[in-house]
């Protein structure tokens, strides 16, 4: 009988021998259940869009219960300037798998042009940053002879990417691609090549009043690499009272998820996602875990109301 320990472990082995090897591989960028609330991660144009300083935390735990499954957190900061057409922002995520951990550092620049006499708005942004992958093969229950995994790797790419928003109060479409960069690393004692290929996302929403204290949000986010299958999300959240968030999402073969959160004051937002597997890989998992943190500071002379997106 094949253990679990050793089914995952060489699940993992392989990965990375592909990774290593002398093919490049394609690399999947983090994955979130919260996009609606982390927007900033898979687009630029989105700093400053919330009007006030945004501070946002999340972490992932993905198939728990699977030595060496994907652990993820991120830290996003940013706020429009004096002149509210310009947005700043910061973003930090740090995504672990295995033995090996990657870390984007990026900032952000939007710039937001009025369309019509009402809230329609045409955000632009581009970001800058910093992609660091490094492995460490003592992590870990590794045996592959293979003289690979005797040599850690510490590489460092740049990042340039650009992104649209256009948005009202009740709903947004966004296009982005994170980083326009496919830079290649080579590795000379295995003359192995690791390629960031660039990822296309695309996300949208729109909020229906249901009832003077119940609106409803459906949105998605697709998102597409070469050399790897399209991931598409497509979520529902009810917003109750402006208080409460309870809803349903579903990432095409990959998983369903609960949702539920909670507007404790004007400035600060918990939420949490609980995702199950609905693939071969749910016999050797408990389930993926996300909360999320949101803090905003208040404006001098206006009032913060809590925002849907």
């Amino acid at each position: 009988m094949i253990h679990k320990s050793s089914l995952i472990k060489g699940l993992i082995v392989s990965v990375f021998t592909m990774m290593l090897s002398a093919n490049s591989f394609a690399q999947q960028d983090p994955q979130y259940t919260h996009y609606m609330y982390n927007t900033l991660s898979v687009n630029p144009a989105y700093a400053g869009q919330r009007e006030t300083l945004s501070v946002v935390g999340l972490h992932r735990s993905q198939w728990v219960g699977i030595d060496g499954a994907p652990q993820t957190q991120s830290l996003g900061i940013h706020s429009p300037l004096r002149n509210e057409r310009i947005g700043l922002g910061l973003n930090i995520v740090s995504d672990a798998l295995g033995p090996a951990r990657e870390t984007f550092v990026d900032a952000n620049f939007s710039y937001t042009i009025p369309l019509n006499a009402n809230d329609l708005k045409l955000s632009f942004g581009v970001k800058g940053g910093v992609h660091m992958l490094d492995t460490d093969w003592s992590k870990g229950r590794f045996q592959d002879p293979d003289r690979v995994f005797n040599n850690n790797l510490n590489l460092i790419s740049p990042m340039i990417g650009a992104g649209l928003y256009m948005h009202t109060r009740k709903w947004y479409l966004g296009l982005a691609v994170p980083n326009f960069l496919e830079t290649e690393h080579y590795d000379d004692f295995q003359e192995s090549v690791a390629t960031e290929r660039m990822h296309f996302y695309a996300i949208g929403g729109y909020v229906f009043n249901i009832s003077e204290t119940t609106e409803l949000k459906p949105a998605f986010l697709i998102k597409g690499v070469s050399g790897a299958p399209l991931i598409a999300d497509v979520s529902a959240n009810f917003w109750f009272q402006k208080k409460l968030t309870a809803g349903l999402a579903w990432r095409w073969d990959d998983s369903v998820s609960a949702l539920v959160g909670l507007q404790v004051t004007p400035g600060m937002f918990v939420g949490y996602s609980y995702d199950m597997t609905t693939t071969g890989l749910n016999n050797y998992n408990s389930g993926t875990h996300e909360i999320t943190l949101r803090f905003e500071v208040k404006r001098l002379g206006r009032i913060l109301s809590p925002r849907f997106f």
